[in-house]
């Protein structure tokens, strides 16, 4: 049997899949990481701690699974900076996609470049790595003077797998440096930055050949040696390759520690009023629009650990728990549709006759209603659908999916492999990089189950929503008065 690696480096950990040559899923495994927060604000990771999850996930996979894979393809969270020397080492820890230490960067890069949300697709915003290398050179400016080559996550994974410096269109496209309508970076957006344009990687198609993968590397993982790694992905383009969303109108929800609704377009579309994403997809001539939540299903692990109990028991307490205090869910401020890295979780309505349960049905609320308010995003910015796909961990939990169709309107499918996202897609690009066609092996799942929109449940959770859409401004002022 032919098999394909797709590795997945995500925020809390790594995941890999292994697929068969029609681009089912084989086996998966996964190893944990953890986030370092240095100082308020602060989001950050060891790029080792990738290379020593991938070897444990690794070896957590059949031996003779892993000798049967003829090519690898990654994936990876977006944004992270990975900062390397001219030696291809780590000058520093990554800054992650949910660090917000680089609001005022931000602004600065606006000021400097005015029309760089055309050019990429959307205002800049902390979390993205321009900015990041801007609060470098201010703040750290020997850590900046050190950068040689910038790569982000699944790249700088690459880089130690195969030797090549690279990235494709899709990862690249968060950076706030990547020209989207071109394809290419962008100088303007680099000479603005505090960047030199050299420090950044060739793009190439997440369908195209990095590299081949190192004796070194092959016997840590136990795979053969010198078996082709093909660019891959960042994980919502990956996920979207996973899912079969690769044709125009092609649209799913994501439900990980962050939070998307992508829909594939044909044509770059930028909007940034409505703070969605337009971005280059990783296949060719595809772009997408992406409504991006920093928090996703977070919430409900954060509240898990808060309370000492597990996710499920607390889920099926909300389950039965009347409605009670509603919860603003931005742990760690918010993109779509805010564009607040300031903004904190609250809840409102706490009493003495809270439970544990109506708390975290509260905290499902609000994941429910962060996707109501991505899709009215999209809808100002000229897209809608009916029926979505959905992935992520968090779609494991039946009364989480069928409070975002009751809220959201639409259809939603799960699949029995919808947890493992963006890693299937990284071994789907695989599979294309050594010669299958795309609408062969990109397909769409089979669904396990669907979601209806509940009759009069819209209705119902109306006042809910509004009163969450009021909380955030509210919150805000409490900000603004504390400062």
């Amino acid at each position: 049997m032919t098999l394909f690696l797709g590795i997945d480096i995500g925020t809390s950990a790594v995941k890999l899949c292994l697929a068969n040559a029609a681009g089912e899923v084989v086996a998966s495994a996964d190893a944990p990481l953890g986030l370092q927060t240095p100082f308020p604000g602060a989001s950050e990771q060891d790029p080792a701690a990738w290379l020593t999850a991938i070897e444990s996930a690794a070896n957590a996979l059949d031996g003779t699974l892993r000798t049967q894979v003829s090519a690898i393809g990654l994936s990876g969270q977006m944004h992270g900076a990975v900062l390397l020397d001219a030696a291809h080492r780590p000058i520093r820890p990554a800054i992650l996609w949910n660090d917000s230490r680089a609001a005022p960067e931000c602004q600065a890069l606006e000021e400097a470049l005015p029309e760089i949300s055309q050019i990429t697709g959307v205002p800049p915003m902390p979390g993205f790595t321009a900015p990041k290398v801007m609060w470098l050179a201010k703040h750290a400016p020997g850590d900046h003077a050190r950068i040689s080559h910038i790569l982000l996550p699944k790249d700088y994974v690459g880089l130690v797998l195969h030797g090549n410096l690279s990235s494709d269109p899709s990862d690249a496209a968060g950076t706030c440096w990547f020209d989207q309508q071109a394809r290419t970076w962008s100088a303007k957006a680099s000479a603005a930055s505090a960047t030199d344009a050299t420090w950044l990687p060739p793009v190439l198609h997440g369908t195209e050949i990095a590299g081949t993968l190192r004796s070194d590397a092959a016997q840590r993982l136990g795979l053969p040696a010198g078996i082709p790694i093909a660019a891959g992905a960042g994980d919502a383009a990956a996920g979207a390759v996973g899912i079969g969303a690769v044709a125009a109108g092609d649209g799913f929800i994501s439900l990980g520690t962050s939070g998307q609704l992508f829909v594939t377009t044909d044509s770059y579309r930028p909007n940034p009023a409505s703070r969605i994403h337009a971005y280059a997809h990783t296949l060719p001539a595809l772009w997408f629009q992406m409504a991006a939540m920093l928090n996703g299903a977070r919430p409900m692990a954060w509240l898990a650990n808060l309370l000492g109990r597990p996710i499920p028991d607390l889920l099926a307490e909300a389950e039965a728990a009347a409605p009670g205090p509603i919860f603003l869910p931005y742990l760690t401020g918010e993109r779509t549709p805010h564009g607040d890295a300031d903004i904190r979780a609250g809840f409102w309505g706490l009493s003495e006759s809270t439970t544990h349960g109506s708390m975290m049905r509260a905290v499902v609320e609000a994941i429910a209603f962060s996707f109501a308010d991505a899709q009215a995003a999209m809808a100002a910015a000229g897209t809608q659908s009916d029926q979505l796909l959905a992935i992520g961990g968090g779609t494991r939990s039946d009364f989480l999916l069928q409070m975002i169709a009751d809220v959201m309107g639409v259809e939603l499918g799960r699949s029995d492999a919808s947890d493992v996202g963006p890693a299937l897609g990284a071994a789907r690009l695989a599979r294309i990089a050594t010669g299958a066609a795309v609408e062969e092996v990109a397909t769409k799942p089979e669904v396990s189950r669907w979601f209806t929109p509940a009759a009069g449940r819209a209705e119902a959770l109306a006042p809910r929503l509004a009163g969450y859409r009021a909380l955030y401004p509210a919150l805000k002022s409490v900000n603004a008065a504390m400062r």
